[in-house]
């Protein structure tokens, strides 16, 4: 069943991260398909090139709120007021659809069937960090139970990794298995630019989760210069003093990414959490060379398509970009690898599956009773 033309979709999305580029793809694709898509922001505000990520394409309509996201709003102070506003444009609009891309949204009550994808999570991501002690207060507890609740009553709800959607399970005691539909990317547009001697990696240098001041400490130590993208701080400040082997790029448009990882000849990250990782997929539909943290996510996604290490160890690190500096084949068989890999991940694919599941909740199918050999269905 494909749902009818004109079906009515409210999305949240926050500017922060992968989360906006996740959202702002499947709100276009979704649009050329007769789809009328109100993309919401929570959070900060959309940046110019952000918005012209959506604007001007048909059936989709940009609106900013500036409510807090859940992480910033831990004890739910503005939770009542997020849901009176977030209320009030459901009711002008009347999605048939509500798509949450974050959690405690989830709980407001909504009259229509309701979507959480699960992009990230704060406890999951001290888990993985080692940070056990760092969420620890009363309003932390607040946004555990806030997380818990929108997963417990949202309709259905989604993870971009079979590893992260189990690691959910057992951190919010679910009963409700979940869908794993992984993301996509849109394939690499024009001519490929010819690849430079260049070592790059992309993230919140800020967030201790991305690891990538792991990556600049060995840049003195690799006969290739390192580049890092993405903010430095959490207000967005670009880094400064770059040295002559690790240049910090500061927050950079997707456009102007993309052409990075079409120049780049290797793409590293050291991540200590990735439930996902789509700055990885967009680089080696790129071309780019992989070399990862060994961790499940980064496992399930690329096992066989790139170079693990553990992302505490910098001389393996070191070791694995060394090796791939110096030997040309070995490179190009990497970047192959990764390109092919990167081929099973297709923005089209992501898009149909959501598709698949919006027409599931619109035609009443118990969502969390259907199976394949065992498994829920996968993009």
């Amino acid at each position: 069943m494909n749902c009818p033309a004109g079906t009515r979709l409210m999305m949240t999305a926050d500017t922060v991260g992968g989360v906006w580029t996740f959202a702002a793809n499947l709100a276009r694709e979704l649009g050329a398909a007769s789809f009328k898509v109100l993309l919401v922001t929570l959070g900060p505000g959309a940046s110019a090139a952000q918005r012209a990520m959506v604007s001007g394409f048909p059936g989709v309509s940009l609106l900013e709120t500036e409510l807090a996201l859940e992480w910033q709003d831990p004890a739910g102070a503005d939770l009542a007021h997020a849901r009176m506003v977030l209320e009030q444009i459901a009711s002008i609009f009347q999605p048939q659809i509500v798509h949450l891309n974050g959690f405690r949204e989830a709980s407001y009550g909504w009259k229509v069937p309701t979507i959480v994808t699960a992009h990230s999570c704060v406890n999951s991501w001290a888990v993985a960090c080692a940070e056990d002690d760092a969420f620890t207060g009363h309003e932390w507890t607040a946004y555990t139970a806030n997380v818990e609740a929108g997963l417990r009553q949202a309709t259905a709800w989604v993870a971009p990794t079979f590893a992260f959607r189990d690691q959910l399970r057992r951190l919010y005691r679910l009963k409700t298995t979940g869908r794993a539909i992984r993301n996509g990317a849109e394939p690499a547009s024009g001519q490929a630019p010819s690849k430079q001697p260049v070592i790059l990696g992309a993230g919140r240098v800020w967030d201790k989760a991305k690891n990538l001041t792991a990556l600049a400490s060995i840049a003195s130590r690799l006969d290739w210069p390192v580049r890092i993208a993405g903010a430095s701080d959490a207000q967005g400040r670009a880094a400064v003093g770059d040295s002559a082997h690790c240049e910090f790029l500061g927050e950079l448009s997707h456009v102007a990414m993309r052409r990075e990882y079409g120049r780049a000849s290797v793409f590293v990250s050291p991540a200590l959490y990735e439930p996902f990782g789509l700055s990885v997929l967009e680089a080696a539909t790129a071309g780019c060379a992989l070399v990862l943290s060994d961790i499940p996510t980064f496992r399930e996604l690329w096992d066989g398509a790139a170079h693990f290490f553990d992302p505490r160890d910098e001389g393996a690190m070191i070791g694995y970009l060394r090796l791939l500096i110096s030997d040309d084949a070995q490179r190009a068989i990497l970047q192959r690898a990764a390109t092919e890999r990167a081929g099973r991940y297709p923005l089209g694919r992501t898009v149909a599956s959501y598709r698949s599941l919006y027409s599931e909740l619109l035609a009443g199918t118990p969502v969390h009773a259907l199976t394949l050999n065992g498994e829920r269905m996968i993009a």
